[in-house]
């Protein structure tokens, strides 16, 4: 993930979010998405640190 400027404008981020939603939308109609259950093992041992 990329960390935005300290500078960025309002448009700038939300421009920057659009592309990242694009971009994760795209990759989950290619099917490169994860599973449910990976997800939720992954949410399991992010919430226990």
């Amino acid at each position: 993930m990329m960390a935005l400027p300290e500078d960025i404008t309002f448009d700038g981020a939300i421009a920057y979010f659009k592309k990242q939603v694009t971009t994760g939308l795209k990759e989950l109609d290619e099917g490169k998405g994860l599973p449910h259950e990976e997800v939720e093992k992954r949410m399991v041992r992010w919430l226990k640190r």
